[in-house]
C-alpha cells in the first residue's frame, strides 16, 4: 500500500510540474494561430523564411513552465538580442549588402516616391490616436505602413514593447500580400493611359557614385536623426562592402549567412513575444486592421505622387513605379513590373521600379527615426 502511495504521489508531481497542469485555453488558441502561420508560412509561402520562425516561436512561447526567461540559456539569449536592439541592425546589415541603390542613383527623383509612400505611417498613426492608442502605441502601429519588418520590430521595441508580437505579425502578413493588396489600389487609382507610359532607360552609374553614396547617407542622416543612427549605419556599412569592390567576403557574410542567421534568430524571438496574455487582447485585431489602412496608405501615397511626378514631368513617369515606395524590397517594385506589363506587353519597369524601392528602405526609416526623436 505505501508503495501505491508512494507511485501516486510521484504521478501527481510529475503532473503538477508538466505544463498540461498549467495549460489554458488561450495557450491552445495561440498553439492554433501558431499552426495556422505555419500552414502560410510553408504551404502557400507567405514569407516563409520569416513567417515560419515567427509561428514556431509563437508556439513555443504558449508551453507553460519553460522558464525560458528565467534561466541563462538559448531562449534568453535569443530575446536579450530582440529587447537590446541587436538583431534589428544586424538584418539591415544583410539588407544592405543585398541592395542595389544604382536605380535611385540614377534617377534621385525617384527618392520623392519612398517619401511620399511613408503617408501611410502616419495616417495610420492617427487613426490608432483615434481608436484609444497612445501616442508611442499609434507611432509603432503606423509603421507597417512602411513594409519594414525589422524596422517595425526596431520601433516597437523603443515605443511599445507590448505590442511587438502584433506588429511583426502584421508587417510580415502584408509585406507577403503585397501582391494581392496593391494591384487593385494601383489600378484604382491610375488611367489605362498613365499605366501604358514607357519610361526612358537609366543612365549609367559610376562606381564612384556607389562607393561615396552609403557614406554622404550615413554622415548625414546620422547626424539629422541620431537614434536611428544603428539601423540606417548598418544599412549602408552592408551596401559599402558590397560596392568597394575589395570586400567580397564580408558582402558574401553579410548577405547570406550572417542574415540568415540573425533572422532566424529574430523571428523566433518574435514569435515568442506572442503568448496568449499578451496576444489575446482586443487591441490586437485593431493593429491587424489598422496595419492593412498603414499599408494601403502608403501604396495610394506613392502611386498618386507618382501621378503628380507624371505632369510635372510631361508624361516621362509611369506612376505605377510609385507603390514601390513601400519598403518591401524586391516584391513592390516586381508587382510594378506585372501590372505594368499587363498594361501593355513589353513594357518593363522593374528598374525604374527599385529606385523608390530601395527609396522606400531609407523613407521608412526616416520615419521611424523622426518618431524616436520626437517621441523618446
Amino acid at each position: 500500500m505505501e508503495l501505491l502511495n508512494a507511485f501516486a504521489v510521484s504521478l501527481q508531481s510529475v503532473w503538477l510540474d508538466s505544463g498540461f497542469s498549467a495549460f489554458t485555453w488561450g495557450n491552445g488558441v495561440m498553439i492554433a494561430v501558431g499552426l495556422l502561420l505555419l500552414y502560410m508560412a510553408f504551404v502557400k509561402e507567405f514569407e516563409p523564411l520569416l513567417l515560419g520562425p515567427i509561428a514556431f516561436g509563437c508556439i513555443l512561447a504558449n508551453f507553460p513552465r519553460t522558464g525560458f526567461f528565467d534561466e541563462m540559456g538559448l531562449m534568453l539569449a535569443i530575446h536579450y538580442g530582440i529587447q537590446n536592439e541587436i538583431f534589428p541592425p544586424l538584418i539591415f546589415l544583410g539588407i544592405g549588402a543585398m541592395t542595389d541603390f544604382g536605380p535611385l542613383l540614377a534617377r534621385p527623383s525617384t527618392l520623392l516616391l519612398g517619401a511620399a509612400a511613408q503617408i501611410g505611417v502616419f495616417v495610420a498613426l492617427v487613426g490608432a490616436m483615434l481608436v484609444g492608442f497612445d501616442v508611442k502605441e499609434a507611432a509603432a502601429i503606423g509603421i507597417i505602413g512602411g513594409a519594414d519588418g525589422p524596422t517595425s520590430i526596431y520601433l516597437s521595441i523603443k515605443l511599445a514593447p507590448h505590442l511587438l508580437g502584433a506588429i511583426a505579425v502584421a508587417a510580415y502578413t502584408y509585406m507577403s500580400l503585397v501582391p494581392l493588396i496593391q494591384p487593385p489600389i494601383m489600378k484604382m487609382l491610375t488611367s489605362q493611359k498613365e499605366r501604358e507610359i514607357v519610361m526612358t532607360e537609366l543612365r549609367p552609374v559610376t562606381k564612384f557614385e556607389r562607393v561615396v553614396f552609403p557614406i554622404v547617407a550615413t554622415i548625414f542622416i546620422s547626424l539629422l536623426l541620431p537614434p536611428i543612427a544603428a539601423l540606417l549605419g548598418c544599412l549602408m556599412l552592408g551596401n559599402l562592402l558590397r560596392e568597394s569592390g575589395v570586400t567580397d567576403r564580408l558582402s558574401d557574410t553579410a548577405q547570406n549567412s550572417l542574415c540568415n542567421m540573425v533572422t532566424i534568430f529574430l523571428a523566433t524571438g518574435t514569435g515568442m513575444t506572442m503568448s496568449a496574455e499578451s496576444f489575446l487582447v482586443p487591441e490586437t485585431l485593431l493593429i491587424i486592421c489598422l496595419g492593412l489602412v498603414a499599408f494601403m496608405g502608403g501604396t495610394a501615397g506613392g502611386v498618386l505622387f507618382g501621378k503628380l511626378m507624371c505632369r510635372a514631368t510631361d508624361w516621362k513617369v509611369n506612376p505605377l513605379i510609385g507603390s514601390a515606395g513601400v519598403s518591401a524590397v524586391p516584391m513592390a517594385a516586381r508587382v510594378s513590373q506585372l501590372v505594368g506589363m499587363k498594361s501593355k506587353p513589353g513594357n518593363y519597369l522593374l528598374m525604374h521600379a527599385m529606385g523608390p524601392n530601395v527609396a522606400g528602405v531609407i523613407g521608412t526609416a526616416v520615419a521611424a527615426g523622426t518618431m524616436l526623436a520626437m517621441l523618446k
